[in-house]
């Protein structure tokens, strides 16, 4: 078979008309900032808090202006100082540990498990090198969460969620977001909602709420603000707390509250595409797919595969012939950063140590976009691709000497 697949996978599907013809309003009425509003009126990015801390059953919501910028937002919410050490996943995307970085903490890595989750065994064994774990649900791939809060809550450890990846995902009919003291959301352009960039923060904490609404930069004007603690919260804070600028705008608001009225329906359609792929893999010699427990109500916007103990060569090669026959594989096991794939031991700003165990594994790692863009059989076709060129690459040279876990 030497199909070609034609498809992108960065092109997005069209922002809803009820999202153009909002944008539109807020342009027409030129009060984009959030705080420019005319009597009466509840703005935009008041309005999508509002509704996304009653969709996600969150007491407080918070919108900004990335991802990254509500997690750091929250780690210095919960009072992370400089030279603290926080812990955080070996499997993540770089604005992780940059968001510590950015607080001049220091990040502390914890393994990975063959199901792409923070191994809790690494995290039980660093446990008391921290009083933070910021947690990723990276790649949409949810641990046990309730065994990491039990781990978590006997050793006093604050659990902050990096939900990028996982919003309308759960664990046990419990929402990503809603285990932790806060939960923190991405609507960049590759997520479940788009809005070329921003962030949602959700806890149920008074305290750490109204820190992060005047860290955004509320200035005194935190009574504007609907899904927030009441105005007693910010009595003590409203003058220590430093003004560190991030909001989400009306105009990014507007665009995001029709999407999130679909998300439900959405995230069905990503997960269709998913089984479809996963479905035209299974039993590929060589080839691991990534078990997806009961408990699991994932969201799939991306597809992972393993190819366990390849040489760096071998993997290279099926990335090369894949992308020969138009499927974009990225490799989290190449020496060299590319596009986003970077790990652990990239980040020069963050002191590693190796992890044998889990160097393998990162070493095994493709990952794939997957836009909604793509139809059932757009993904018949992809997923029969990569089973051919995995399946070329290992049958054809049985040779390839193990891998030693980190690239060569």
């Amino acid at each position: 078979m030497t199909e070609r697949f034609s498809g992108s996978f960065t092109q997005q599907e069209p922002l809803p008309d009820e999202a153009v013809e909002a944008a539109l309003r807020v342009m027409q009425s030129g009060r984009l900032h959030r705080y420019n509003t005319i009597p009466g009126e509840v703005a935009e990015a008041a309005a999508l808090e509002e509704e996304f801390a009653s969709q996600t059953g969150a007491r407080y919501c918070l919108a900004v202006a990335s991802g990254g910028y509500a997690l750091a937002c929250a780690l210095r919410a919960v009072g992370v100082q400089p030279g603290e050490r926080v812990l955080t996943n070996a499997f993540t995307l770089a604005p992780v540990p940059g968001a510590i970085a950015s607080v001049g903490a220091v990040p502390v890595f914890v393994g990975v498990t063959e199901g792409l989750v923070i191994d809790l065994d690494d995290l039980a064994a660093k446990a008391g090198e921290a009083r933070v774990l910021m947690l990723s649900h990276m790649r949409g791939h949810i641990c046990d969460m309730e065994a990491l809060m039990r781990l978590c809550d006997a050793r006093g450890v604050i659990v902050i969620e990096d939900c990028a990846h996982t919003m309308g995902a759960g664990w046990n009919g419990r929402l990503t977001g809603r285990w932790g003291v806060a939960g923190c959301f991405s609507t960049q352009t590759y997520k479940h909602a788009n809005s070329g960039e921003g962030g949602l923060l959700i806890s149920d904490d008074p305290q750490l709420m109204a820190r992060a609404i005047l860290l955004s930069g509320s200035y005194m004007l935190y009574d504007r603000h609907r899904a927030a603690p009441p105005p007693e919260a910010f009595r003590d804070l409203r003058l220590s707390t430093p003004n560190i600028s991030g909001r989400m705008d009306n105009l990014r608001a507007a665009i995001l509250r029709p999407q999130l009225r679909d998300l439900d329906r959405q995230c069905a359609r990503w997960n269709e595409r998913y089984r479809v792929i996963e479905a035209g893999l299974a039993d590929t010699p060589g080839l691991t797919l990534v078990a997806r427990p009961d408990a699991e109500g994932f969201v799939a916007s991306s597809f992972q595969f393993l190819l366990l103990d390849w040489a760096a060569e071998a993997i290279r090669a099926v990335v090369a012939r894949c992308a020969a026959r138009g499927v974009e594989l990225k490799w989290f096991g190449d020496p060299q950063p590319v596009a986003f794939t970077s790990r652990y031991d990239s980040w020069t700003y963050a002191p590693s140590v190796p992890m044998p165990e889990s160097d393998r594994i990162l070493h095994a790692i493709l990952d794939m976009r997957l836009p909604l863009t793509f139809s059932l059989e757009d993904c018949e076709l992809i997923a029969q691709i990569i089973r051919a060129e995995v399946s070329a690459v290992f049958q054809g040279d049985m040779t390839f000497p193990a891998a030693s876990g980190r690239a060569e």
